[in-house]
């Protein structure tokens, strides 16, 4: 009678391993029914409310100051925040990179808040310094042009979402700039007197940079003798090539009385010597830029209008 007890046995745990089952399915679709109400709730709260996740694009890059030793760079970023909330920007991380270089980096801690449902522009300031960067890669030479790549990371509190960042990345050249070289080439007098003297100066600037100068003004001041004869501004759009020269010419004027007998024994002669400061304000593919223009312990030539410059050699 013992075997036949074991049906019975059997058919017990067949009807209790359904009903396991059975309850498991049922839990189960339970969870996913909790999982999906919970899933539409939230979604329909989100569209009620208005919730969404802002949005950021890079949509400019300015350079406000170029000069030898700086360039101060300007990244616009535009966010948008499509809430009902204002959105606080936690911190700004910003990197710029030049062949996988770092050439500069920083942080920007609480750098302001978007309003609700609006779009604002975020300014990031940043500035690269040239020596850092030659002292640090012997390759990249003044004159040059070098690739470089911006990268931003936003980081916002969202309501909903949480923290979250927004990754940023723009791509352009930035000028390595080097100054001009300035020589002058003769000194050729139009008016000669001891109470005024016209004179022009035939200059040489040569463009040692791997992009073109547009130039809008020159200001100078030169010495002759160490004796001072004068200085003056020169406002002419002249196009300095890039890595080329351009011959200018400039008049001067002056009294030689008021420099003594100094002047006039170095007028005697046919070289002199001089020296040359000053500045150029120049247009380039990357902003306006103010470069400085140095000659010192040069000499140049004196001759008369009508004088033939084969003679001067």
């Amino acid at each position: 009678m013992a075997s036949s007890d074991k049906p019975e046995a059997s058919d017990r745990e067949v009807k209790d391993r359904g009903h396991k089952e059975e309850d498991k399915d049922e839990k189960g679709g339970f969870i996913e029914k909790v999982k999906d109400f919970i899933h539409d709730i939230g979604e329909k709260i989100e569209e009620a409310i208005g919730f969404g996740k802002p949005t950021a694009d890079v949509t400019a890059i300015h350079f406000p100051t170029i000069n030898l030793k700086k360039a101060d760079i300007v990244v616009d970023v535009l966010i948008t925040n499509p809430n009902p909330l204002p959105i606080p920007l936690i911190d700004v991380n910003y990197l710029i990179e030049s062949d996988g270089r770092k050439l500069v980096s920083g942080l920007i801690p609480d750098a302001g808040t978007i309003h609700a449902h609006g779009s604002e522009t975020v300014k990031i300031p940043i500035t690269l310094t040239y020596d850092d960067i030659k002292s640090t890669y012997n390759d990249i030479k003044p004159g040059s042009i070098i690739p470089y790549r911006v990268k931003v990371d936003f980081i916002v509190d969202v309501p909903v979402f949480g923290r979250l960042t927004l990754p940023l990345e723009k791509k352009g050249e930035i000028p390595v700039p080097y100054k001009p070289d300035v020589d002058v080439e003769k000194i050729k007098f139009e008016k000669f007197s001891f109470e005024e003297t016209v004179a022009t100066l035939h200059l040489s600037l040569e463009n040692k940079n791997d992009f073109d100068l547009g130039l809008k003004l020159l200001e100078y001041e030169i010495w002759l003798s160490d004796v001072s004869i004068g200085n003056a501004e020169l406002t002419r759009s002249t196009k300095i090539e890039k890595n080329g020269i351009t011959l200018m010419q400039i008049p001067i004027t002056f009294r030689p009385k008021d420099f003594g007998s100094a002047l006039w024994d170095m007028i005697r002669g046919r070289g002199v010597g001089y020296s040359m400061k000053g500045n150029i304000d120049v247009d380039t593919p990357f902003g306006e830029m103010k470069l400085p223009i140095i000659k010192e312990g040069g000499t140049t030539r004196l001759k008369k209008e009508d004088d033939d410059d084969d003679d001067e050699d």
